[in-house]
């Protein structure tokens, strides 16, 4: 079974919420996360993954919409 890990999202619509993703092989989680709108696909937002070095390790921060 795959493990997973709680990230947070920076910035955009969805700053300051979780996502739980699942870490590869190597323990690392995915480079980006799109993030639904309320109106799915329409609404999309691109979220990459960054190192914080502090105890949460990774946070996604919003890059731009994805349409």
């Amino acid at each position: 079974m795959a493990s997973t890990v709680e990230i947070p999202l920076a910035g955009g619509a969805a700053d300051g919420r979780t996502v739980t993703v699942e870490l590869d092989s190597n323990g690392r989680p995915p480079l980006t996360h799109h993030h639904l709108g309320e109106r799915g696909l329409a609404e999309a937002e691109v979220y990459e993954l960054e190192s914080t070095g502090g105890d949460q390790g990774w946070v996604y921060r919003w890059r731009r919409s994805a349409v």
